[in-house]
């Protein structure tokens, strides 16, 4: 029956191409962009590939990777080519995002080359450090304009990007329940995890001083801190300062490593001075592991202090170590807050969740949705006890 519906032609599919840093580089945007990409080759109307910022050179040229100053112009030739050459089979050219020189490195080039090639552009920013970086360059907030749409996981970024008249929209970060131990801690042990990197702006001194604190008062205590980066002597010089004991640097976790160190631990700890959705904050939420944190950037705005966690200023390791203490003494509270918490997890931050979001700004991007059908902008967060 020629013209019946059962005669139409399968619409195809849209097209469109991931461009992040791969695994080889460990971090919670490597993390996120495999798992959407996962995700997103689910979807039936979508085709889905990905292109690394980080791409591994053949053979002998894979040595030149090893040299410091070497690796960054001989990588930058190597992604650029890569962009010249495929960007131009996609309907949609989805970039990944961090601040300062890695903004210039890797989504900008991306973005230049799809819209050399007509293509449509999604910038997928995700970098605490944004009000910073947007300040200080010019470049960026103008370079920005390349792209159909802004995105970011965090209604803290949305806002952000509003300050500097650059409109944002969210989509928050998920997690894979199906990886992580879920357990009850209704009378949690005092082993406490701290997994940000190692680097200044997540603070783990901060950590350290608090569990100093704690150790006072509970001398088993334990503390594991997972994590690389270019603080670790130091990190490791100040827990001997401070004479901890039962403290474990684990050095760097992969992500198919990290459920069983949540399971490990009854108490997440969280310093840092500069954040934007930490993805383990989350992993917290799903794995029933109550969560202390500081109140940095957009941890506020997924965190209720007292009803999904314990929140105290940045900085303040005397109040981290107040509240985690709370937790071993009062009664119910970690249990309370830590169902509450998954119970907000399983609402928001699931891949049932944001599928059809993801699919809906695809579908407007191709020309086959509205734009309206772009996902909102979250509410602010609530205001802090």
């Amino acid at each position: 029956m020629s013209g019946s519906a059962s005669a139409r032609p399968a619409a195809r599919r849209i097209r469109v191409c991931l461009v992040g840093p791969s695994l080889d580089i460990l971090g919670g945007q490597a993390v996120q962009a495999a798992r959407l990409l996962a995700r997103l080759r689910e979807i039936p109307s979508l085709e889905v590939d990905f292109l690394p910022v980080n791409p591994r050179l053949p053979g002998p040229l894979r040595l030149l990777q090893r040299v410091k100053l070497v690796r960054t112009v001989v990588t930058s030739v190597a992604y650029v080519a890569a962009l010249l050459g495929r960007l131009r089979d996609y309907d949609v050219v989805h970039a990944f995002s961090a601040s300062y020189f890695s903004y210039l490195l890797a989504p900008l080039p991306a973005m230049a080359v799809a819209r050399f090639y007509g293509r449509r552009v999604v910038l997928n920013y995700r970098s605490g450090e944004a009000s910073d970086h947007l300040r200080r360059s010019r470049v960026a907030v103008r370079s920005m304009g390349l792209a159909d749409v802004i995105l970011v996981p965090s209604g803290y970024l949305v806002d952000v990007f509003g300050r500097f008249g650059l409109a944002a929209r969210s989509i928050f970060n998920f997690v894979e329940l199906e990886t992580l131990p879920y357990r009850e801690r209704p009378h949690p042990r005092p082993v406490f995890l701290s997994n940000r990197n190692l680097e200044p702006l997540y603070n783990v001194g901060c950590v350290l001083r608090a569990f100093a604190l704690i150790q006072r008062r509970v001398p088993e205590a334990s503390l594991i801190v997972a994590g690389f980066g270019s603080q670790r002597a130091e990190l490791e010089a100040l827990a001997r300062q401070l004479e901890l004991r039962h403290v474990e640097f684990v050095g760097r976790v992969r992500p198919e490593e990290m459920p069983a160190l949540y399971d490990r631990a009854d108490v997440y700890l969280n310093a840092p001075d500069i954040d934007n959705m930490p993805n383990s904050i989350i992993e917290a939420f799903a794995c029933g592991l109550p969560v202390v944190t500081t109140d940095a950037g957009g941890i506020p705005y997924i965190v209720t202090h007292e009803r999904t966690g314990l929140m105290v200023p940045r900085g303040d390791a005397e109040g981290m170590a107040r509240e985690a203490l709370r937790l071993l003494e009062e009664p119910t509270l970690a249990l309370r807050l830590a169902t509450a918490a998954r119970a907000e997890c399983l609402a928001r931050y699931v891949w049932p969740a944001v599928r059809d979001e993801w699919e809906r700004l695809y579908a407007g991007l191709a020309g086959r949705a509205s734009a309206g059908d772009l996902p909102p902008a979250p509410g602010r967060p609530a205001a802090v006890v």
